[in-house]
């Protein structure tokens, strides 16, 4: 029985090494995306209570505030969507990295800079989710902050009057 050519075994575990690289990469963006979805669930959650609340309401101020406030839900929902859109866009990238990876070495590394390709994709893809969640998040912190706003307004205006 011939021994198998050593060079020819390190070639196979340099390949198996390359593919398994990107599920570095897969980890992160499902790390991201369950921080993305459970954004997402939050949103939704809030914007239905909004939705209840404002069945209930009769005073025409707080209609056009809230009706405000689900509007402004709503964009985060958009915005998270397109996070999550560009996330799983993402990790098909680097399945497909690590798919093109095994692939060129069985075609005698012909596929030249598709595997690349493929991970530059995936990462760009990550990097345009992110810029997304920042300005998801910076529409969350200006909504929170104009309830907070809102409130001690409110609390003000109940303490001059009762000082009245």
């Amino acid at each position: 029985m011939a021994m198998p050519d050593p060079l020819q075994l390190s070639s196979h575990y340099a390949v198996v090494s390359a593919m398994i690289t990107p599920a570095f990469f897969l980890t992160a963006t499902a790390s991201l995306l369950v921080s993305s979805n459970n954004r997402l669930a939050r949103v939704v959650d809030r914007m239905r209570q909004q939705l209840a609340t404002l069945e209930d309401t009769v005073d025409e101020h707080a209609r056009q505030y809230l009706e405000a406030r689900i509007i402004l839900h709503r964009r985060r929902v958009r915005l998270i969507l397109t996070c999550l859109q560009l996330l799983y866009g993402a990790m098909t990238a680097f399945v497909g990295t690590s798919l093109a990876i095994g692939i060129d070495q069985f075609a005698d590394y012909r596929l030249r800079g598709v595997p690349t390709a493929l991970a530059m994709c995936g990462v760009l893809l990550v990097l345009a989710a992110c810029i997304n969640m920042g300005r998801e998040a910076r529409m969350s912190v200006s909504m929170l902050d104009a309830e907070v706003k809102r409130e001690f307004d409110r609390d003000n205006g109940r303490r001059k009057r009762e000082r009245d």
